[in-house]
């Protein structure tokens, strides 16, 4: 329905809707705006995210997305696209649908479910993507990140002639998430010794409305150098004495000294008064505002943006045992072939338990006299226990008194037992009574009560929560949401987005948890959710225990998804897989090199950047150069943000495997001798292989076995092909490949041997013509 065509520019902006298109397009002509790519995608029935961002990151043309977003679709490919495009161009999304109407109305006009909100804001942070609320954010936000620095933390200093907007300004950085830089001792008595004695004397720094352009452009100097503040924002207001252009030709200069350090923002306000300063601005690469509050709220986004991306790609630190316990198998099929979706108390913590989570003793009792030995051998007569109804029907035991706390002798635990069964069977019948669990009564002091817990959502499959726990947990709602399998930094992130985390970390005289404790107790839940999603619906542990003394589950709840809805092939096609690919625990496995040494073959995990670096420091010069074309230098090599692409797969778009010196998973003296990955390509089944062995282990036939195994995993994962290109001077290489079963072509023009293999069963060759037009990208290893 356009009538124009888009200007050209370094933004690409998609859209499922039309009628969005069309606006955007009439005001970017208007706005002078130019597009590396406008399209309107609709329902997007034969397409999705994930091409989109795959076929926009590997645009040159393309410096950032900007994406309208009425539905996801398919959460694995976007997450999976997203996560590897946003590290290198921002992609900034307005999705409506916060509230259920607004859902409700996107979902039927694309047909497509919608899932929950906070799902999606979780969603985003995890693969970096950044979320604005209002259409004119967009391209705010994508001009600001193309002409200034992401800032390095969340405070801002704000440089004003008035104090009014000084405050406006306040009030939106501290509502959308930032602070007000506290100015050190040093930079406060260089403004005293700068400005009239009237100033403000605080941040915002009011230079009063007589300020003339010197003054603004040495307060804004001095405010940007002080460590505390990591950027500035400069407000005008066009008083008589104020000259609006001079002032900015100042500022841009401060901006030229700054040198991309810290983002430098501005709000000139007023009319065709203060036209001629903003342009100056503008031309200095100082983005203006009309109205401070907005200028305020992009420095929060920026601020966001950094951190999403920063947080996505640390090394975590330490690395979680990933070992699936066939316990828990036996405990869901016995549950399954007794048709039942709901597992006991004693069930659930026995799965709890499998995963080095500490749960409280448990015991089943049966009949009174049952109930009562196993308190007497527990805690009686000194202590108190806890009688809770054991039950396949019933979940929530508080609401139907099957919980009966503080029991401190022999004739108050029967009684209890017989009080609940009489109520439990008259209520619900004698099948909803299956005993109870003779528990102690748990008296950590000082401790908090929180809850972990995970269920399914509609689009991105398992989510995971945490926040205050206890009976009120649904009326606080002091939660956090976060997409599995977490690492050690993501599971600290999720804790720190509660309002309990500050008390977790000791006030008003108490101890802090353990932190690390809880960290690894929420990675430990996420592996366990992403190795089960496909029998667990839901789970929780709520009490969570949780004080300076330790972390303890005194109450654990699972729902099984209803085997009885299981298709042809025997899996449940209507369950959401996980948004992010589980890691592949399956890879794991023990060999022998020719030299007899026993070594350890497993997927590639971001808490192995450090063993990368060591790895590096192994190999030869000879060996680098035949690897990479080129004699990269070690630092070059082992640089964090070369090494993010190393050590973080997202194992839907690569395989990679590292070889390990040592048969065990954990093991503090273990060390990396051999690695190998296979690279997908966007929009086609052909992937490329890099491989790389320490010189020391060289000849031992591990490159063969890493290759045999990229090949296999290439072929389950339904590759037409895979390919690379190796120096005709890497005779080993040449052998190993040929030996493993790849083509060899020399290709006179490029001076380099181009290798293949076909994957495809009714094609067994691919002749040198395929060879020849294939373009090849750069490796990772």
């Amino acid at each position: 329905f356009a009538t124009h065509i888009a200007k050209p520019g370094n933004v690409a902006f998609i859209s499922q809707s039309g009628a969005m298109c069309t606006s955007i397009l009439d005001w970017s002509l208007q706005a002078n705006v130019g597009f590396s790519s406008f399209v309107s995608i609709g329902s997007m029935a034969d397409i999705n995210w994930g091409d989109i961002i795959y076929y926009l990151g590997d645009d040159p043309k393309t410096k950032a997305i900007a994406i309208y977003m009425e539905t996801i679709g398919d959460a694995r490919s976007f997450m999976s696209a997203a996560s590897e495009v946003a590290f290198t161009k921002p992609i900034i999304v307005i999705k409506p649908g916060r509230t259920e109407q607004a859902a409700a109305a996107a979902a039927s006009h694309t047909g497509s479910l919608a899932g929950s909100d906070d799902v999606l804001d979780a969603a985003f942070k995890r693969c970096g993507v950044l979320r604005v609320n209002k259409i004119r954010e967009v391209f705010e936000i994508v001009e600001l990140l193309g002409k200034q620095p992401l800032p390095r933390g969340n405070s801002l200093a704000v440089v004003t002639n008035a104090g009014g907007p000084g405050v406006i300004s306040t009030d939106a950085l501290i509502g959308s998430g930032g602070q007000l830089a506290c100015l050190g001792d040093d930079t406060m008595a260089k403004l005293n010794d700068l400005l009239p004695s009237h100033w403000s004397h605080s941040n915002p720094i009011d230079i009063l409305g007589d300020a003339t352009p010197d003054t603004y452009a040495r307060s804004v100097e001095l405010a940007a150098m002080d460590p505390a503040c990591h950027g500035v924002l400069v407000i005008l207001t066009p008083q008589s004495m104020t000259d609006p252009s001079k002032t900015a030709r100042g500022i841009a200069e401060v901006a030229k000294k700054v040198g991309g350090a810290k983002p430098i923002l501005a709000s000139w306000m007023g009319g065709q008064g203060v036209t001629e300063g903003r342009e100056i601005l503008d031309e200095a690469g100082v983005v203006t505002y009309d109205y401070p509050d907005s200028a305020a709220e992009m420095f929060t986004y920026m601020w966001k943006y950094s951190l999403n991306i920063s947080h996505l790609y640390e090394t975590p630190r330490w690395c979680a045992e990933m070992r699936p316990d066939q316990a828990v198998d036996v405990i869901i099929a016995n549950a399954q072939s007794e048709g039942r979706t709901i597992l006991t108390e004693l069930e659930s913590k026995q799965i709890l338990s499998a995963y080095s989570i500490p749960t409280v003793q448990t015991v089943l009792a049966m009949t009174a006299e049952e109930a009562v030995s196993a308190a007497e051998s527990m805690v009686l007569p000194t202590e108190r226990v806890v009688l809770k109804l054991n039950s396949t029907s019933i979940t929530h035991k508080s609401d139907v008194g099957g919980v009966k706390l503080n029991l401190s002798g022999p004739e108050q635990v029967r009684n209890a037992f017989l009080e609940m069964e009489e109520s439990v069977c008259k209520r619900f019948g004698k099948d909803a009574f299956l005993g109870v669990t003779v528990q102690p009564m748990v008296n950590m002091k000082n401790a908090y009560e929180l809850i972990v817990g995970a269920s399914p959502d509609s689009q991105f499959g398992p989510v995971m929560l945490f926040g205050s726990g206890g009976i009120l947990c649904e009326v606080f709602k002091d939660k956090s949401l976060a997409l599995p399998p977490l690492n050690s930094n993501l599971a600290h992130i999720m804790m720190e987005d509660t309002k309990i985390y500050r008390a977790l970390e000791g006030i008003r005289g108490n101890d802090s948890i353990d932190m690390t404790a809880l960290e690894k107790l929420l990675v430990n839940f996420s592996h366990l959710i992403m190795e089960k999603w496909q029998f667990i619906r839901e789970i929780d542990i709520n009490p969570l225990l949780a004080s300076s003394e330790g972390l303890l589950a005194l109450d654990a709840r699972v729902i099984l998804h209803d085997s009885t809805h299981m298709d042809v092939d025997g899996e449940m096609s209507h369950i959401v897989r996980p948004a992010i690919r589980p890691y592949p625990t399956e890879f794991e496995q023990h060999w022998e090199t020719k030299k007899g040494k026993v070594v350890l073959i497993r997927a590639i995990m971001p808490e192995d950047e450090p063993l990368i670096v060591d790895f590096h420091k192994r190999i030869s010069e000879e060996s680098v150069y035949t690897r990479f074309f080129n004699n990269i230098q070690y630092k070059e090599r082992v640089n964090h943000n070369r090494l993010i692409r190393v050590c973080h797969v997202d194992y839907d778009r690569d395989i990679a495997l590292v070889v390990l010196d040592g048969d065990k998973l954990k093991d503090d003296n273990k060390k990396i001798i051999a690695a190998g990955r296979l690279t997908k390509r966007h929009g086609v089944p052909v992937a490329e292989f890099s491989m790389l062995v320490a010189d020391a282990y060289q000849g031992q036939g591990l490159g063969e076995k890493l290759l045999r195994e990229l090949v296999e995993r290439g072929r389950a994962e339904g590759l037409d092909a895979i390919e690379a290109i190796v120096l005709p001077t890497n005779k080993t290489m040449l052998h190993v490949s040929k030996k493993v079963g790849f083509q060899c072509v020399y290709d006179m023009d490029e001076g380099v041997v181009k290798t293949i293999m076909n994957l495809r069963e009714k094609h067994n060759s691919s002749g040198p013509a395929d060879l020849q037009h294939r373009r090849f990208t750069s490796l990772q290893f």
